[in-house]
Formats: C-alpha cells, sequence, structure tokens
C-alpha cells in the first residue's frame, strides 16, 4: 500500500489487490475516505470537508498519475 501523496497531513494510498472501480483511500487522523478517480465522488467513508476538497482539488489535475498506479498495482481491474 504505496503512499503516493501526502497533502498537508492527509495520506493518499493506493492499495495492491483492491477492487474496482479504480479508486484511493484519504486518509486524516481518524477519517478515511474512498475517492473514485474518474469522477472524484465518495465511494465510502468520509472525511472533513476542508481535508477533502484539498485532496480533490490536486486529485483533479493528477488523475491520470493516480490511474497510472492503481492499474499498475491492480492489473486487469
Amino acid at each position: 500500500m504505496p503512499t503516493v501523496k501526502t497533502i498537508d497531513n492527509i495520506k493518499i494510498d493506493i492499495y495492491s489487490r483492491d477492487h474496482p472501480p479504480p479508486h484511493f483511500h484519504a486518509k486524516f487522523a481518524e477519517y478515511e475516505e474512498l475517492i473514485v478517480i474518474e469522477t472524484l465522488e465518495t465511494y465510502a467513508g468520509k472525511m472533513p470537508k476542508v481535508q477533502r476538497i484539498k485532496v480533490t482539488d490536486w486529485a483533479a489535475v493528477k488523475k491520470q498519475f493516480l490511474l497510472g498506479i492503481f492499474n499498475k498495482l491492480n492489473p486487469g481491474s
């Protein structure tokens, strides 16, 4: 489970052998939210609004980067 980015103490992780749809895990303190890469919609979990905005603003310009890592760690997904 490599951490691909840290944004103000928010860890962005992508797991190997994970399930579709392609997504990443955003972790902040006791919060965790799974965010679909293509749409930036919440798949599961929740985090505070301020932190979620930071994450989705970054992810919006890094979608291809995130998809590339997800696909490399999860071939055939």
